[in-house]
């Protein structure tokens, strides 16, 4: 597989086999996704990776608070606080688009809530990533943790496996910076979960559309 090729198979896969990863696998990938592009060599990212009975664990605690309603102040805007039409438009699009794969109408709110729940079960993926990043870092170095990021989902495609990358984990930075034991200085950025893909689940027959190259490129010459 190539590289052009890894870019068109990466996806956010939404179901998982019950099928385990072999804990050297996922640490080579996190060691080799570190030769992302990263302003000044700074290597702002900070990676823990949890499987087996510590992921099992924290599936519990998160049951336990979605079951509960228990709600976290969360660790940054997810979403732009103002968007414009078009990138609300692609948002809404998307939603309608997985949850018609889903067979759960627009007006069934409790089943909507009850899928987003998934989540936080990582949709049954056995293993997971977490980035961490120093409170102190700016934007550029966000850019940076997302680039490697981008680099851990492409190498993860080589080997055959599926990922969800998920920024929902900022809605619960209290448990999971408790959880990881994080120290303070540094802050959840966002979750990645991994495995290998469902080809079974009707979810993961969705591709997403993406923008009319008319409405982002420009080409001087």
């Amino acid at each position: 597989m190539d590289v052009s090729e890894a870019v068109a198979e990466r996806r956010s896969v939404r179901g998982f086999l019950d099928r385990p990863v072999e804990p050297a696998l996922l640490k080579d990938l996190a060691i080799r996704a570190g030769r992302a592009a990263t302003g000044g060599n700074i290597q702002p990212w900070h990676i823990d990776i949890v499987q087996g009975a510590p992921l099992a664990k924290l599936k519990q605690i998160m049951r336990v608070k979605i079951a509960a309603g228990e709600k976290e102040k969360p660790g940054y805007d997810i979403y732009p606080r103002e968007m414009t039409e078009a990138a609300k438009a692609r948002t809404f699009g998307v939603g309608e688009l997985l949850y018609g794969h889903l067979g759960i109408p627009r007006e069934d709110k409790a089943a909507r809530l009850t899928w987003f729940a998934r989540n936080f079960q990582f949709f049954g993926a056995p293993a997971a990533y977490f980035c961490t990043v120093d409170r102190r870092m700016g934007p550029p170095q966000w850019a940076d943790c997302g680039m490697y990021l981008q680099n851990l989902m492409l190498l993860a495609v080589e080997a055959g496996l599926a990922t969800c990358p998920q920024e929902c984990w900022a809605m619960y930075p209290a448990t999971l910076e408790r959880f990881l034991g994080t120290p303070v200085e540094r802050m959840l950025f966002c979750g990645v979960a991994l495995g290998y893909e469902d080809v079974a689940d009707p979810v993961n027959r969705m591709r997403s559309v993406r923008a009319a190259e008319e409405e982002w490129l420009t080409v001087i010459a």
